[in-house]
């Protein structure tokens, strides 16, 4: 089940995941929760089987998950270009140089790191994930 505010780009992410021949051959245990926070939105991702169970946009602010992976939308942009600068290229090196954060229980992204990895190299497909809106408002007419 989807978040009624999820994007072209986030079902295209559920998509891509589902299909994966590396998710599926790697993803019999892959269950877990997780939080994508991308500002300025946040996309709760709920994994089940190496199945994407449940993709839900800016959840609530008390839904539980295992661990989030925190960044701001410039590192995310990097991150999510089909040929990341340097630095964007890994969670890890991200984590090390652009303030990329990891949070939450840890063991439990490193229990899951191939599959949540593959996922993450997903979004160089999908580009970083957003509501349809992300453009911003049309431009409106000035007043005189």
């Amino acid at each position: 089940m989807t978040s009624a505010t999820t994007t072209d780009a986030a079902e295209e992410f559920r998509r891509l995941s589902d299909g994966d021949p590396e998710l599926r051959a790697h993803g019999t245990y892959y269950s877990c929760s997780f939080l994508l926070d991308m500002d300025p939105h946040r996309f709760l991702v709920r994994m089940h089987k190496g199945k994407v169970d449940e993709l839900i946009t800016d959840p609530e602010p008390l839904v539980a998950y295992d661990f989030a992976i925190r960044a701001d939308a410039e590192t995310w942009q990097g991150f999510c270009r089909e040929t990341p600068p340097p630095m964007c290229h890994g969670i890890w090196a991200a984590t090390f140089r652009r303030g990329m954060r990891l949070e939450g229980d840890l063991l439990v992204l490193m229990q899951n790191l191939r599959c949540v990895t593959r996922q993450l190299e997903l979004l160089r497909v999908t580009g970083p994930l957003g509501p349809a809106d992300e453009a911003g408002p049309a431009p409106s007419s000035p007043e005189t």
